[in-house]
């Protein structure tokens, strides 16, 4: 029944979340960032959201040390998916840093 109501509750939102997905693609090409990064990051918040959903229904089914496994997977897929973009911060700062 908890997955039920959830998956009900993420249906009603899902033009909320095309719209606000839709905004920021728009603004990151009037800013002209790379789309790969946006694409990045718009992956990683929905993987946050997918393992917290997940992590909270287990909770619910009284599992919750596979919940806390979840997390864990959750966390290290988001770090996995980020390393790219952490590159480009750190190429980034370094090249601002006068030598």
């Amino acid at each position: 029944m908890v997955v039920f109501v959830g998956c009900v509750i993420f249906l009603f939102l899902v033009d909320k979340i095309f719209e606000i997905i839709h905004m920021l693609e728009k603004l990151a090409v009037n800013a002209k960032v790379n789309m790969v990064y946006v694409e990045t990051i718009l992956k990683i918040i929905g993987i946050a959201y997918i393992a917290e959903f997940a992590t909270q229904i287990t909770k619910d089914a009284g599992q919750g040390a596979i919940a806390s496994k979840i997390e864990l997977a959750g966390k290290i897929i988001i770090l996995a998916m980020a390393i790219p973009i952490l590159t480009v911060l750190i190429e980034t700062i370094i090249k601002l840093i006068p030598s």
